[in-house]
C-alpha cells in the first residue's frame, strides 16, 4: 500500500509541523542552528506526526495545539536518533551522514540535548499538565529501554525482553502520538484509552516490520547493513522464531553462547533466517497487532480521518522501507 493514500490529507499540516520544528533553532549558535536544519532536512517517514494529526483531526482537536504536539513528538524522536547514532557508532542514516560522523561526541550529545529541550518546550506549549507528565514519562521509558538493551539484551533470546525493548523504542512514542492527540481533544476517558491502544499496537507492528526489513531489505533501501541488529547481538522477532524452530543450528548455538561477535557465524545465520519461514511468522504476528489496532478504532467517528488512520495502519505491514 502506498503511503500517499493517507499522507495527502495531512500534507499541508505536516509542513506546518516541520516549520514549527525548524523555528525551535532560531536564536541558537550558528553551528547548532545548521545541525538542527540538517537533521530535519534528512527527512524521515513523519509517521508519528501524521498519526498525531490524523487522530486529532478525527477527534476535533484544536489545530494549533495539535501542530505543537506533533512537532514536540517528532523533535523528541529526532533527539533520540541523534543519541542512538552516537551510541551505536552509526555513520549513516537514511543514506546521509549522521551528526556524529561530522562532529565530536561532545558536540553531538549537546545537540541531542538541545533538541530534547526544545521538544519539552513545545510539549509545555500545549498547556496540558497531563500531557507534559506523559511526555516526560515517555522520555524516561525510552532512555531506560536503551540502557536495558545496552546492558542486558545482547545475545538474549527472550520474547518478554524483546517486547519490552520495542515498546520502549517505538511503541511508547506511537502511544504518546495518539494518546496525546486524544488528551488535547478533550474526549472521554474511554476514548483516550482506546486511542492509546491503537497507537501502542501500531507502534509494535511498526517495529516488528522494521525488524523484518533488517533481514529482508536491501542496504540501499533501509540505509544500514542487512542483519545489522543480529550482528550487534540483538535478537529480534524473526531471529526468535528461527531459534525456536532450529535450535540445533550450529550458528544459533554460537549466538546463544554469547559469541555473537563471530562475524562469519552471524552472517551465515542472517542468511539462514532470510531464507526460512521465520520471516513469514514474524509478519503474521505484526499483522495481528495491526488487527488489534484497527479493532481499537471501533466506535470512533467515521469519515476521511478514520479511513486515513486505517490506511496508515495497513501501510505499516506492507511497506518495504
Amino acid at each position: 500500500m502506498n503511503k500517499i493514500i493517507f499522507e495527502t490529507s495531512v500534507q499541508a499540516t505536516i509542513k506546518k509541523v516541520e516549520a514549527r520544528m525548524r523555528a525551535q533553532a532560531n536564536g541558537s549558535h550558528p553551528d547548532l542552528h545548521s545541525a538542527v536544519e540538517n537533521l530535519l532536512d534528512a527527512g524521515g517517514k513523519r509517521i508519528r506526526p501524521m498519526l498525531t494529526v490524523l487522530t486529532g483531526n478525527m477527534l476535533n482537536a484544536d489545530q494549533d495545539r495539535l501542530i505543537t504536539l506533533a512537532a514536540a513528538i517528532e523533535m523528541l524522536h529526532t533527539a533520540t536518533l541523534v543519541h542512538d547514532d552516537l551510541i551505536d557508532g552509526s555513520l549513516m542514516r537514511r543514506g546521509n551522514s549522521t551528526l556524529n560522523a561530522r562532529w565530536t561526541p561532545a558536540a553531538t550529545v549537546l545537540t541531542g540535548d538541545f533538541v530534547f529541550a526544545r521538544a519539552a518546550k513545545l510539549a509545555a506549549e500545549t498547556k496540558s499538565l497531563l500531557l507534559m507528565d506523559i511526555f516526560a514519562e515517555t522520555l524516561a521509558i525510552i532512555v531506560n529501554g536503551e540502557l536495558t538493551q545496552m546492558f542486558e539484551s545482547r545475545g538474549l533470546a527472550n520474547r518478554k525482553n524483546y517486547y519490552e525493548r520495542i515498546y520502549a523504542k517505538t511503541g511508547s512514542l506511537f502511544e504518546l502520538s495518539t494518546r496525546g492527540a486524544a488528551i488535547i481533544s478533550e474526549v472521554d476517558a474511554q476514548t483516550v484509552e482506546n486511542i492509546q491502544t491503537f497507537g501502542r499496537e501500531i507502534g509494535t507492528a511498526f517495529q516488528i516490520m522494521d525488524d523484518i526489513l533488517d533481514f529482508t531489505g536491501e542496504q540501499s533501501t533501509i540505509g544500514k547493513p542487512v542483519g545489522s541488529d543480529l550482528l550487534q547481538g540483538l535478537i529480534t522477532l524473526p531471529a526468535l522464531f528461527y531459534i525456536e524452530t532450529h535450535p540445533k543450528d550450529e550458528n544459533v548455538k554460537v549466538l546463544l553462547s554469547g559469541e555473537f561477535r563471530n562475524e562469519e557465524s552471524m552472517t551465515a545465520l542472517v542468511e539462514s533466517i532470510r531464507n526460512s519461514d521465520a520471516i513469514q511468522l514474524a509478519l503474521d504476528e505484526a499483522r495481528e497487532y495491526t488487527s488489534r489496532a484497527l479493532n481499537a478504532l471501533n466506535g470512533q467517528p467515521k469519515g476521511a480521518e478514520r479511513q486515513a488512520l486505517e490506511d496508515l495502519a495497513n501501510y505499516v505491514t506492507s511497506r518495504d522501507a
